[in-house]
């Protein structure tokens, strides 16, 4: 866990008071606490985490479960209106901005999407459903992406147009 957090610390330029870093503490300590093997000392864990989870939902307006996979070099860019489904998956070096939503496209399926390595997703944006978002792709301001995007390409508009990066 410490090591996950003195790499996300790096990540946000040893910015303590960066709102997407402190959810990133939150996030690690809702994953290591996975690991603790007494049950009583789990569900102590498990209730300080649901605390700082609620704390953090409130401060920074963002919405980040444990459940949620990311890989290295996660960032949070802005706070507030973030939120991320616990069904999502992120490669390493993605980026998120404000207003950004992650998600469920219906209730019935739970599923959400599955990002690759480098993905930069812009303000606002939101990216609903069960599809693959490649790598090198970045997702403009704003857009609304219900459908694959392959690698190396740029989705913008409401709904996403899919293009090739030049």
């Amino acid at each position: 866990m410490f090591n996950h957090i003195r790499a996300d610390l790096t990540t946000y330029q040893n910015d303590w008071g960066a709102q997407g870093f402190w959810v990133m503490v939150v996030y690690r300590f809702g994953r290591w606490r996975y690991q603790i093997n007494n049950t009583l000392l789990r569900k102590i864990c498990s209730f300080i985490y649901k605390f700082l989870y609620k704390c953090v939902q409130i401060l920074t307006g963002i919405e980040f479960p444990c459940e949620v996979e990311v890989g290295d070099g996660f960032v949070i860019d802005h706070f507030g209106g973030i939120v991320v489904s616990g069904y999502a998956k992120f490669g390493h070096h993605c980026r998120i901005r404000n207003g950004v939503v992650v998600g469920l496209k219906n209730v019935d399926d739970p599923c959400a999407p599955v990002f690759g390595d480098n993905v930069d997703i812009g303000a606002g944006a939101k990216i609903l459903g069960n599809i693959r978002i490649g790598n090198n792709v970045t997702i403009g301001a704003n857009a609304v992406v219900l459908c694959d995007v392959p690698d190396n390409s740029i989705a913008v508009g409401v709904p996403a147009v899919v293009k090739a990066k030049k």
